[in-house]
């Protein structure tokens, strides 16, 4: 078995194709830079297809785009559903394919809109056999408003400690939440009708942190260490394009 891997942007995608995989380089990243997004050894891009090893989804499988640290450090994460109980994270996908969606933080216009958006395509992921979860930074009562105000579709789940975000290496930091782009499409998103919950952004669990946290998208499973996909949101809003991630769980 092997895989065409298209980088596109932040995004790391894998398709099961030959035997091996093609790591294929778009313009959308500029060339001969350093990018250590996907692991602690920066990757130097360059203007030819790399061709990389392929782990196919048995349970156990190493990830084929995670570094063997962060594999680990999710080993270790636990998560809670809405009724208090903790869960390793990988158990989300150890028996199972899912796409997992990590919210800024649970009072977030920005990730109702993306709840709404992965939710949207709900129907298309069952078919298919694959879940939809979603994981925010806070506290379980955080969560439980979150799911009440949203009717979000797919498992909700809190991450107190934020230490998956930790471990998957996300991106927080005031620049990184206060760009023009996230600005407008906060205007947008209002104008749609979304509203930010101001009571959830300001209690301790997120003020503690700032609210500053970015979040992603990962595709994982069956198997506790196969994540085929990564997106990690480079500033507030930075949602994938969903056709890529449909791509990645569905097809």
């Amino acid at each position: 078995m092997a895989c065409s891997t298209t980088l596109l942007s932040n995004s790391f995608h894998l398709n099961q194709l030959t035997n091996k995989c093609k790591l294929h380089v778009y313009p959308t990243l500029s060339l001969n830079q350093n990018f250590p997004i996907y692991s602690n050894n920066p990757l130097k891009l360059h203007p030819v297809s790399t061709t990389i090893p392929f782990a196919s989804g048995s349970a156990g499988v190493k990830s084929p785009v995670l570094g063997d640290d962060t594999s680990s450090s999710l080993e270790l994460v636990k998560v809670f559903d809405l009724e208090g109980n903790g869960i390793p994270i990988s158990d989300l996908w150890k028996d199972r394919k899912a796409v997992v969606a990590f919210a800024r933080h649970f009072g977030c216009v920005l990730c109702r809109k993306r709840a709404d958006y992965l939710a949207s395509k709900k129907d298309i992921m069952d078919a298919s056999g694959v879940a939809l979860v979603l994981i925010g930074p806070g506290n379980i009562d955080q969560a439980k408003a979150f799911a009440e105000q949203t009717k979000f579709k797919g498992e909700i789940y809190a991450d107190p400690a934020q230490s998956s975000y930790e471990a998957l290496k996300f991106v927080s930091g005031v620049l990184t939440t206060f760009t023009p782009k996230a600005g407008l499409k906060i205007i947008e998103l209002y104008m749609e009708g979304y509203r930010q919950d101001w009571k959830l952004s300001f209690e301790k669990d997120t003020v503690s942190r700032g609210g500053w946290q970015q979040g992603g998208i990962i595709v994982a499973g069956p198997g506790k260490g196969n994540i085929s996909y990564i997106h990690k949101d480079k500033e507030a809003g930075d949602d994938p394009e969903i056709e890529d991630i449909l791509k990645a769980c569905c097809s």
